[in-house]
């Protein structure tokens, strides 16, 4: 598991030609209230609690980038994801708080 800091994010996700998840692991109140928007990604919205129901939706060969609020729920979503045989899977240090801090001050704070 890597921290993947926001503002390597985008770089990452050019660098790996689409083939990663970026994967929304908040409440659907929370999704509702702000969200990353990155052309070109493949945004994924799972609760961290139907994780374990919905890995199905999920890639084991593809790569995942994981976010929350604050980067902790997506911490132990990656740390489940590895159990589950995932290899390539970052977790967003930070959350969509520090995206919104330091990459994009339009995404809502909350």
């Amino acid at each position: 598991m890597q921290q993947l800091p926001v503002d390597r994010l985008p770089g990452l996700l050019q660098e790996l030609g689409g083939s990663a998840v970026l994967l929304d692991v908040r409440e659907p109140w929370e999704m509702a209230l702000a969200a990353i928007r990155i052309d070109g990604a493949r945004l994924l919205s799972i609760p961290m609690g139907q994780i374990p129901q919905r890995l199905d939706e999920l890639d084991p060969a593809q790569p995942v980038v994981c976010y929350c609020h604050h980067g902790m729920r997506s911490l132990q979503v990656i740390a489940f994801l590895q159990r589950q045989g995932f290899d390539s899977v970052y977790n967003l240090a930070g959350g969509i708080e520090a995206w919104s801090v330091h990459m994009d001050p339009s995404v809502p704070r909350y």
